[in-house]
């Protein structure tokens, strides 16, 4: 049996994931927790998506609940509870709320689901992974945050549409932090196999336009609707599908590095990975120029000085 338990599921992100898994075979149960103050909307949640879910026969079990308590069993626990990020913020500013939400969730986790894999959305999301690592005490292969995953698809649909290319023919990924400092790699790039730097060369394409447009992409998303929706929602129920169905593929996620990366250590970052049914089976070596190189150690400086003060918060 496979059960999937998500703490948020009142929020935009986590009851659309609720919705998304619960149309896959492999999940047989969703626990959909939210506090109590909205556990009768999740309710709702929950009679809503039945009604949805029946007219494609599809028959799934979804379960709203505000006890911890029944997280127990479940395979992986996805946290998407949080301070939402407003116009205006960074996802620094939002560090210091959401690191005691972390903390309190992840002490939970270990307590009733101890053999899960721990998902983290909240952002910001590197942060995050280092403080539900430190608080749950599991692995560092079983505690993951969304990191790049998102950042990687959304560079790889700005490609396709000006490239006017299938996207599938797109290889592209972005490391290093889910923010600013987020780290493009345009320099192992393809297009059907072609490298990236040969299809600039001969179109209209800006790299530094393109750098930009990718960093700033969720902000443009959040001054114009409020929040990201189904970007985040469909990219995380991807990485559930990957370690579900063990499918072993390479993904972009955030991960506690202890050198692993150009000897970057004791820091979360976007990092490529093998996603198996364990969590990550082993972080992909990187190569980048050294432009890249530079912005990757900035991002590791960023990070880690932030996770630092909210350690320290976290223990006064």
């Amino acid at each position: 049996m496979v059960k999937i338990s998500i703490i948020g599921a009142s929020g935009t992100i986590g009851k659309n994931v609720a919705f998304t898994l619960a149309r896959e075979d492999v999940i047989d149960e969703i626990v959909m927790y939210s506090r109590e103050s909205s556990h009768n909307r999740v309710k709702g949640e929950v009679l809503d998506m039945y009604d949805a879910l029946a007219a494609e026969d599809i028959e799934s079990v979804l379960t709203a609940s505000s006890n911890l308590e029944d997280i127990s069993d479940s395979k992986i626990v996805l946290i998407t509870s949080g301070v939402p990020r407003q116009p205006g913020y960074t996802r620094l500013d939002l560090a210091v709320p959401n690191a005691e939400i972390i903390k309190e969730y992840s002490q939970a986790i270990a307590k009733y689901a101890p053999n899960s894999i721990i998902l983290i959305v909240t952002n910001p999301v590197d942060v995050m992974t280092s403080i539900a690592l430190q608080y749950s005490g599991f692995e560092k292969n079983r505690v993951i945050g969304l990191g790049n995953h998102l950042d990687s698809l959304r560079l790889k649909t700005i490609l396709a549409k000006h490239f006017k290319i299938h996207n599938g023919e797109i290889h592209t990924r972005v490391i290093g932090e889910h923010g600013d400092h987020m780290v493009p790699l345009l320099s192992s790039s393809t297009i059907g196999g072609i490298p990236l730097k040969y299809f600039v060369q001969s179109t209209d394409l800006e790299p530094d336009e393109l750098v930009s447009r990718i960093r700033n992409a969720g902000g443009n998303i959040i001054s114009k609707k409020g929040a990201t929706e189904y970007g985040p929602s469909y990219a995380i129920s991807n990485l559930i599908r990957t370690i579900i169905n063990d499918s072993r593929k390479i993904l972009t996620v955030s991960t506690y590095l202890e050198g692993e990366v150009e000897g970057v250590y004791d820091v979360s970052l976007g990092v490529p990975v093998i996603l198996c049914k364990r969590g990550i089976q082993r972080i992909v070596p990187v190569r980048m120029n050294d432009y890249e190189r530079s912005e990757f150690f900035d991002a590791a400086r960023t990070v880690k000085k932030c996770t630092y003060k909210i350690r320290e918060l976290l223990e006064e």
